[in-house]
């Protein structure tokens, strides 16, 4: 259901809403009509479908917004911000954190991994976070050398924990330190 209310839908759908409607006024001899919904339709139409080529979903949320607002408000502002990356339409990009996992040096060009699914914690009173990520063609090793790295790069006073689910899977949780 949220693939119908991607912004790349709802402009592909206004395009052709707008061309049917022109070349219905044009068959019609209705030529106040057609000749401003053709040529607003099929440009709006192909920008939508163009939208729609790279378009990359939000990751499920698990926690819904409204819960762990207090302790959300007292984390680093850049959890805040990377919930709010990944939760989001995004246009462009092969993967969610594209720009991260390539500077961590955990990138494929061909197949990145892929984050699935991110939740907000409650972690021994802080606040934390759960990613579900498919590892793609990045080997879950390289993941596990990585962990003292995965923590700090996000935000200060963190530890990286990785879980492997098998099937290809792993779970990044990212909490707060004893000493953070």
């Amino acid at each position: 259901m949220k693939d119908l209310f991607s912004p790349g839908s709802l402009v592909t759908v206004a395009g052709g809403v707008l061309t049917v409607i022109g070349a219905t006024a044009y068959t019609t001899g209705n030529a106040n009509l057609s000749l401003p919904t053709i040529f607003y339709g099929i440009p709006i139409l192909l920008g939508g479908l163009a939208l729609k080529s790279s378009e990359l979903p939000p990751a499920a949320r698990i926690t819904p917004p409204s819960a762990l607002k207090d302790l959300r408000d007292q984390a680093p502002d850049e959890l805040a911000k990377v919930v709010g990356d990944v939760t989001r339409w995004r246009y462009g990009q092969k993967a969610h954190l594209e720009s991260s996992l390539e500077a961590l040096k955990l990138w494929d060009d061909d197949t990145p991994p892929q984050l699935e699914e991110i939740e907000e914690l409650n972690a021994d009173g802080g606040y934390g976070l759960r990613m579900r990520f498919s590892l793609g063609a990045i080997p879950l090793q390289r993941w596990q050398e990585k962990q003292d790295r995965l923590g700090r790069f996000f935000a200060k006073g963190l530890r990286a924990e990785l879980t492997d689910l098998g099937d290809g899977r792993i779970d990044l949780q990212l909490l707060p330190s004893a000493e953070g």
